[in-house]
C-alpha cells in the first residue's frame, strides 16, 4: 500500500510554523506523537491543537521553553488541566455546536493526524468515539495521516464518522496499549442530594444530556433505579452514565422526535466497557456536534432534561463553569448550546448544579454561592441560565428580576453564607426589604 508509512517517516511533512491537529479525546495519534517530538530540535512554533486528550502528550511534555511546540485545547481534561498550570497549555475558547464552521471558515490546518479504527472492506477509517470532531477537521487539512489503533471501537453514525482511503494521504500503523481503563467518577452524598431534587423533573421519555462528573453520574445512578422509561439519549458526552441506563432497561431510544431508535453522542470518554458497549451497536449513532450540540436539533426533541455541572453561581444568576478565578480548569463545552436547545425543547428543562459549599486548602469552608464574580471567566450569562441546584434545592430563575433571583439563589445556598449573602445582596441592591429571611 503506497501510503503506509513509518511514524517516523510520515511526521517529516510537518514544517516549522505548522498548525496541527490531534483532534480529540482516543483520537490522540500515540505513535505519530511520539514521533514528531523527536523532531524538536528541527522544528519551530509548531502550533497544535487537541480536545479532551489523556496524557502524555509528547510533544507539550517535551519542550517547556515553547520554541518549539506550543500546545492548545478546545476543551481541557484532567491531564490537560494539568498542562495548564504548567503553562504548557493554551485554552481556545468555543462553543461546540459552531466547532465545524471554526475550521470550515477561519482555522488553519496544515496537517491533521488522527486515530482511527482499522479500515473496512470498502475502504473506509471509522473515526470512533471522536466523531464530534474530526471529520470537519480531516477536511480542513492539507495533509491527513490517520494512525490505525487496533483497539478503537467501531461506532455507526449518522455522518461523518467515517474517512475514505481515497481522502487519506498517508497511513501509520503499529502496536498500541489497550486503553485505560476510566472508571466512573463514584458520586459524593451530596451528589446524591441535588440528584434527588432533580428527578421529579424528569418525565417517561425524556432525552437526557448529562454532562461529565459526580454529579451527571449520581443521576445515571438514581435514574436506574427509579421507575421511569423510555428516556432517550442526545448528548455530546457519552458516558458510563448512559452504559448504566441501558443495563437498567431505561434507555429505549423509542419516544425520540428524531433519531428514534438511537442513542446520539458526539463524543465518548470512561471505561473499557462503554466502548465495548458502543462497539458496533445499531442502537448508536455518533454525530459531528455541529448537529449534536446545534440548539434547533436539540429543541426538535421533547422533553430534553439538560443537567450540566459549575464551578460558581453570582447572585445575579451568572455562571462560572470553566475555570477556578483565571486557572483554566475545563471548557464552555455545549453548557451554553444545551442550555439554549432545551430552554426550546417542548417539556425542556436545562440544570446546572454544583455542591453549595467547597473547602479551601486551609481547610476553611467557602460558599459556591457568590455575591458578584470579580474577574471570573463566565461560561453562561444570568440572560440564558435556567434551573440552579444545589444540596438545598433547585430554582429556576427563567424570567426573574434582579431581587428574585437573590431571594432564590439564596435559598439554596448554605445555611452557614445566607445572612452574608442577604447584606451583600442589599448593598448591590438586588434585595427587597420585604424578602424573606
Amino acid at each position: 500500500m503506497l501510503k503506509l508509512r513509518k511514524p517516523e517517516e510520515v511526521v517529516k511533512v510537518v514544517k516549522s510554523g505548522d498548525w496541527v491537529d490531534y483532534t480529540s479525546s482516543l483520537g490522540k495519534p500515540v505513535l505519530l506523537d511520539r514521533a514528531l517530538a523527536k523532531r524538536r530540535d528541527e522544528l519551530w512554533d509548531v502550533k497544535i491543537r487537541g480536545n479532551l486528550i489523556d496524557g502524555p502528550i509528547e510533544v507539550a511534555e517535551c519542550d517547556e521553553s515553547q520554541e518549539h511546540f506550543i500546545y492548545h485545547s478546545w476543551h481541557c481534561s484532567t491531564y490537560e488541566r494539568k498542562l495548564s498550570d504548567k503553562g504548557l497549555c493554551y485554552y481556545i475558547p468555543t462553543v461546540f455546536h459552531n466547532n465545524a464552521a471554526y475550521y470550515e471558515y477561519f482555522i488553519k490546518v496544515n496537517v491533521v493526524m488522527v486515530s482511527v479504527s482499522p479500515m473496512d472492506k470498502h475502504g473506509y477509517f471509522n473515526y470512533s468515539v471522536n466523531t464530534g470532531v474530526a471529520g470537519p477537521i480531516a477536511r480542513r487539512a492539507d495533509i491527513v495521516i490517520v494512525e490505525v489503533n487496533e483497539h478503537m471501537p467501531k461506532i455507526h453514525g449518522g455522518y461523518d464518522e467515517c474517512i475514505h482511503i481515497s481522502e487519506v494521504d498517508y497511513i501509520v500503523e503499529g502496536d498500541h496499549e489497550p486503553f485505560r481503563d476510566i472508571p466512573p467518577i463514584k458520586p459524593r452524598s451530596v451528589d446524591r442530594q441535588i440528584a434527588e431534587h432533580i428527578i421529579p423533573y424528569i418525565v417517561d421519555g425524556a432525552n437526557l444530556q448529562l454532562g461529565i462528573g459526580s454529579i451527571p453520574n449520581a443521576m445515571g445512578e438514581l435514574i436506574a433505579r427509579s421507575d421511569l422509561k423510555d428516556l432517550g439519549m442526545h448528548t455530546e458526552l457519552c458516558t458510563d452514565a448512559y452504559l448504566e441506563l441501558y443495563r437498567s432497561g431505561k434507555l429505549t431510544n423509542k419516544k425520540k422526535n428524531i433519531d428514534r431508535g438511537k442513542g446520539v453522542f458526539g463524543c465518548a470518554i470512561g471505561s473499557r466497557d462503554l466502548y465495548e458497549w458502543l462497539d458496533d451497536n445499531h442502537g448508536i449513532a455518533a454525530y459531528p456536534l455541529e448537529y449534536v450540540n446545534r440548539p434547533s436539533v436539540i429543541a426538535q426533541l421533547d422533553n430534553v432534561v439538560s443537567i450540566n455541572s459549575c464551578v460558581a453561581v453570582d447572585l445575579y444568576g451568572q455562571v462560572a463553569a470553566e475555570s477556578a478565578g483565571s486557572r483554566q480548569i475545563s471548557g464552555t463545552g455545549g453548557q451554553l448550546d444545551f442550555l439554549t436547545g432545551a430552554s426550546a425543547s417542548r417539556g425542556g428543562k436545562a440544570f446546572i448544579c454544583m455542591s453549595s459549599i467547597y473547602k479551601g486548602k486551609s481547610g476553611n469552608i467557602h460558599s459556591n454561592i457568590l455575591p458578584q464574580f470579580n474577574g471570573d471567566i463566565i461560561t453562561s450569562p444570568r440572560s440564558q441560565v435556567y434551573f440552579i441546584a444545589t444540596e438545598y434545592g433547585v430554582v429556576n430563575l427563567e424570567g426573574k428580576s434582579t431581587w428574585e433571583r437573590a431571594e432564590d439563589l439564596i435559598h439554596i445556598a448554605h445555611p452557614d453564607f445566607r445572612d452574608e449573602l442577604i447584606k451583600e445582596a442589599a448593598e448591590r441592591k438586588i434585595w427587597r426589604r420585604s424578602n424573606k429571611r
